[in-house]
């Protein structure tokens, strides 16, 4: 009988005594095993090999603790996968099985199927292995998987971010009969998965390999990591999904560059589940260093009603323990990194009537309160972002946060969602509570560096040790409880009530230097918008001369005029139309292609970035001046402005009359300049640039 010993990697026994570069990590004695574990499915002996014995009475061998090999007939994955042991045969070139019939669920194929087959367990410890797998079928027939890893979503390339910076390194590779997975297990074992492709095609095993791979201590030089994962709250945001942000994308200004990084693994739509099995919990635990912290934040989508779903992403609360306790905290610590758990925000009541309270949006399946429990059972350091966004909201009041959150009114955005444009509004006809603007990723990124700096001065010495790593001004902003020196664009009078109707725009046009506050820190939102400021905008925000823009005095906008300005800034920005206006117009993105979001609903599928109306349907066009009316009518047709009248937040719906005599309001230019803006960036860039970075 062989006993298996292998073990990378223990648990860490102490935690950041004073910032991330000071961490200290013991590993127990004869920690890391000294060569490659092999198994030998055939009949001939190989030196150094385990032999996986065959009994032509009792057939394949069951996985056996004491030994520490054997077949299963249910996997380790969440919820388990049913595969098959008794039907296993040996022909001494390995050992093989062939299904007659497979299991899918109808319309939810590529997320909830079984090929069944077999999975063969091994003891291991966790920790990172090279795992190399020989099979007796080729590859074209076979699918070989590592403890419920999603091999479809390992084989192609793909990016970890919207932005498409961050390639996964961890790719499965598979070439005629041989597979190859780097993989961090966090389990005590390896269930190493073998399907067929096809029905009654066989498939089999001839040998798997183990290698072990160390932790990687940090090379001189190399600064420590704080890494983010979570879902779409946390992601990096791309300008064709502008203005939605996540709190991991800006999470990074607040730390000195010089100490530390910080790099964002989050993705909309996923969850513990979701985000373990398409590997990107792996590829991050491969790439980061001994010390390196891990920031996690999932519930959302683990919310979903598809627990049962062998890629599904939704979770039972046993489900989301087992996930965080016998997964992730275990894979990370063997790597030699620092868990840190991260509650998931409340999500915002879009339909708050006046007097209402904002509560915690989570009371059928109580993650946040699990998260807590968990971390203070396993010593892990919890930011309670959950209880500090309901406390935040309340403060803000209703007006401020559904304003701040993913409220799309016609004519805010040339931006897309799965269904199409947000040109005319939000698609899915509702104010999404989930998602939000940048305004408010800043505010949840201020309050999870809050939280942090208190935790280390209760004594928590992982927040301490990170909290160290801000900048010197984010800690005195913490300590003084007055982030205006360091978020300049935070300007008094759109903070709250009605007035902070347009505080994503105002914010945004602040930090890039295009509006400015006056002395007594307002943007005066009601105030009527100056031609020449607005002209002077307009032309740093779409990098073109002041002379491309000529023929107009000074005084208060009007909306024609406005829109004659618009035009010729066009004109004088595009030599042709940009992809907001061609690649997404009208085109939907279905479950399954890039680029899909399965956390945004589906609403009027199709939508179109160009005007609802034509300009003839349009009811007072016949007051526009003659000297704009050519200009403004080019205008209104490019999508550059829209009718005021009638439109509304959380619908897709157009106004019919364009007031072109009307004077235009900071609030209403700052909202045609922010939409200016983003038509004039690159579609596939990081969609949170501030001047002079």
């Amino acid at each position: 009988m062989y006993i298996l010993t292998i073990a990378p990697i223990s648990g860490i026994a102490r935690a950041c005594a004073a910032g991330l570069t000071a961490c200290v990590f013991w590993l127990a004695p004869a920690a890391q095993a000294s060569s490659e574990l092999r198994f030998n499915f055939t009949s001939q002996r190989q030196p150094g090999a385990i032999s996986v014995p065959w009994n032509d009475t009792q057939g394949a061998p069951l996985f056996d603790e004491a030994r520490g090999f054997g077949f299963v007939s249910q996997t380790g994955a969440q919820p388990a996968r049913t595969v098959h042991t008794a039907q296993i045969r040996s022909d001494g070139k390995g050992f093989f099985i062939s299904e007659p019939r497979f299991m899918a669920e109808n319309k939810f194929e590529s997320l909830h199927y079984n090929n069944f087959g077999m999975a063969f367990r091994i003891r291991a410890a966790p920790g990172a292995y090279a795992i190399r797998v020989r099979t007796t079928s080729d590859a074209q027939n076979t699918t070989v998987s590592v403890s419920g890893m999603q091999t479809s979503r390992l084989l192609g390339r793909v990016f970890w971010d919207a932005a498409e910076l961050m390639p996964n390194q961890t790719r499965v590779v598979a070439s005629g009969k041989e597979w190859s997975y780097r993989y961090v297990n966090g389990q005590p074992f390896i269930d190493i998965e073998i399907e067929p492709t096809r029905p009654d095609s066989t498939v089999g095993v001839a040998e798997i390999v183990l290698t072990p791979i160390a932790p990687q201590a940090r090379p001189a030089g190399v600064l420590p990591t704080i890494f983010t994962l979570g879902d779409s709250t946390v992601k990096s945001y791309t300008f064709d999904e502008a203005p939605m942000s996540g709190w991991g994308q800006v999470f990074d200004k607040l730390f000195d560059p010089a100490g530390v990084r910080v790099v964002n693994y989050s993705m909309g739509g996923r969850s513990f589940r979701s985000a373990y099995s398409e590997g990107r919990l792996n590829d991050l635990l491969l790439a980061g260093h001994v010390g390196d912290v891990v920031m996690i934040q999932f519930g959302h989508n683990d919310e979903s009603d598809d627990a049962t779903r062998r890629f599904g992403r939704g979770a039972t609360e046993t489900m989301y323990e087992a996930m965080l306790t016998q997964v992730y905290l275990p894979a990370i610590r063997a790597r030699g990194m620092v868990p840190v758990l991260v509650t998931p925000m409340s999500r915002v009541n879009g339909q708050m009537k006046p007097g209402e309270a904002y509560v915690n949006s989570f009371t059928r399946r109580r993650f946040p309160d699990l998260l807590k429990k968990l971390g203070a059972e396993h010593r892990v350091t919890v930011v309670d972002l959950n209880k500090r966004s309901v406390e935040y909201y309340n403060q803000a009041g209703a007006a401020a946060i559904t304003a701040m959150v993913m409220s799309i009114e016609a004519g805010e955005t040339p931006g897309k969602t799965n269904d199409g444009s947000f040109a005319n509004g939000h698609p899915a006809n509702k104010i999404d509570g989930t998602h939000f603007k940048e305004s408010l990723s800043k505010q949840y990124a201020r309050i999870v560096a809050t939280e942090l700096a208190r935790l280390g001065k209760a004594g928590d010495p992982v927040a301490a040790g990170m909290a160290a790593l801000l900048k010197g001004e984010v800690r005195e902003a913490i300590g003084t409880g007055d982030w205006s020196p360091l978020q300049p664009e935070l300007a008094n009078d759109i903070a709250s009530g009605d007035s902070a109707y347009y505080r994503n725009q105002f914010e945004k046009l602040l930090q890039l230097g295009a509006l400015r506050k006056d002395a007594r820190g307002n943007v005066n939102p009601v105030a009527d918008m100056q031609t020449h400021e607005f002209i002077g905008a307009l032309c740093r925000l779409m990098g073109i001369p002041a002379a491309s823009l000529p023929g107009h005095a000074d005084g208060p906008l009007s909306r024609a005029e406005m829109g004659a300005i618009l035009a010729d800034a066009y004109h004088a920005r595009f030599a042709g139309k940009p992809r907001y206006m061609t690649a997404y117009n009208g085109k939907t993105v279905v479950p399954g292609a890039p680029g899909y979001d399965p956390n945004l609903d589906t609403g009027a599928q199709g939508a179109m970035y160009y005007p609802l109306l034509r300009w003839e349907q349009l009811g007072d066009t016949r007051e526009v001046p003659a000297m704009y009316a050519d200009k403004l009518k080019d205008a209104y047709e490019l999508g550059l402005i829209r009718s005021e009248d009638g439109i509304e937040r959380g619908r897709m719906v157009n106004g019919r009359l364009l007031a072109p005599q009307a004077l235009v309001s900071r609030a209403k230019a700052a909202k045609a300049l922010y939409f200016m803006w983003v038509l004039a960036q690159p579609p596939k860039a990081e969609n949170d640039i501030i001047a002079n970075e």
